[in-house]
């Protein structure tokens, strides 16, 4: 459940974010495609349409994508996806085969640069008054 509300979440997080923030528009320039996240049983699968500059995601497997990143099941997705080392999570679990990945690697690199433009800016810290 708690990998299914993840995806869900990435898929609003990326919907704004392709509506507010230029940086990550820049990042959907020229690109037209479809990916999913799923697992490898097939009971968590959640695709992300990429379009005109806009995310849309979308329930379940998609007909045909670009690429897909199968995890070995939801707990492992979930942890791996919000592990304080991510690069090391997905490299590790790549060579372990519990991370596949199906299609065009290049733009799995992509993705994974794109979610760095999620993550809520800090806000620097104030001076306190004495």
């Amino acid at each position: 459940m708690k990998f299914r509300f993840l995806l869900w979440m990435l898929g609003r997080l990326m919907s704004k974010a392709s509506r507010t923030n230029p940086d990550f528009q820049k990042q959907l320039a020229d690109k037209e495609l479809v990916f999913q996240l799923h697992t490898l049983d097939g009971k968590v699968a959640r695709h992300f349409i990429v379009k005109d500059q806009r995310v849309v995601s979308k329930r379940g497997p998609a007909q045909q994508s670009a690429f897909a990143l199968g995890f070995k099941d939801a707990t492992y997705g979930y942890a791996t996806m919000t592990a304080k080392n991510k690069q090391l999570a997905f490299m590790q679990g790549i060579q372990n085969k519990d991370i596949q990945i199906q299609g065009n690697p290049a733009l799995v690199m992509w993705f994974q640069g794109l979610t760095k433009y999620l993550m809520p800016k800090k806000k620097s810290a104030a001076p306190k008054a004495a």
